[in-house]
């Protein structure tokens, strides 16, 4: 059976701080330290200026160069290969074709498995946060967050239903779907008997939980099992 997410209350208390002024001029560093801190601002700048480029499914097939950053980091540490940028190792996608495809491709992965890997559907229908979201061919570029539900992946006249707890769905404009949950069960390998005694534990958790943690964790358990209860009889 799904368990939902462990969720604990953090308190945050807000302290000020002061600092010491100090008047003596220090020594100058070193010059391996003036380095170390050009390196790490250009570093930090390759990192900014990866925000500003194209989404996944618009990179070509050849590997991304940070010539800016490479030729930078030459002039500072020239003796020293640069290091690969994340978009170094990413696989790009087909281009986006100019019409509508009949299908939709759909990578459904876990931390621990791949239940689906390129597979060629007509429709999956996600529980987002913001309501259940039906995925065509077509769909324009979004990204779900999911939650506590029953995902669908339609072929033809068959349909098959995951239990999903939590993750995200990256929807892109070439018709490819990537589903990433953090814990996924096929619907008809859930226990309805073990459903309705965990949702009438976590509800009796709910009503005599004394501190904030307790009731969220309680909480959590009575909407997971409210979710699955949900998608077996609905």
């Amino acid at each position: 059976m799904v368990q939902g997410p462990r969720s604990k209350v953090h308190s945050i208390t807000e302290r000020s701080f002061s600092f010491p002024i100090n008047r003596r001029r220090s020594p100058p560093p070193e010059p391996s330290t003036i380095m170390l801190r050009q390196g790490s601002r250009l570093l930090t700048r390759a990192t900014t200026m990866t925000w500003h480029r194209l989404f996944s499914t618009d990179l070509p097939a050849a590997n991304r160069v940070d010539f800016t950053f490479a030729e930078a980091w030459k002039k500072v540490i020239p003796n020293t290969e640069p290091p690969m940028t994340p978009s170094s190792f990413m696989k790009s996608r087909p281009a986006t074709p100019s019409s509508i495809p009949s299908k939709l491709s759909v990578n459904f992965v876990l931390p621990y498995s791949s239940e689906l890997s390129g597979k060629e559907v007509d429709m999956v229908i996600i529980p987002a946060t913001t309501g259940q979201m039906g995925v065509l061919p077509g769909h324009v570029a979004t990204i779900a967050e999911l939650k506590p539900g029953v995902l669908s992946v339609h072929e033809g006249n068959d349909v098959t239903k995951y239990f999903v707890s939590g993750g995200f769905a990256f929807v892109h404009a070439n018709s490819f779907a990537d589903i990433v949950a953090v814990e996924a069960v096929p619907l008809d390998q859930i226990d309805p008997n073990l459903v309705q005694k965990g949702l009438t534990e976590f509800t009796q958790k709910l009503s005599t939980a004394s501190t904030d943690e307790e009731k969220a964790e309680a909480q959590i358990g009575v909407d997971v099992h409210n979710a699955l209860n949900a998608g077996l009889t609905g």
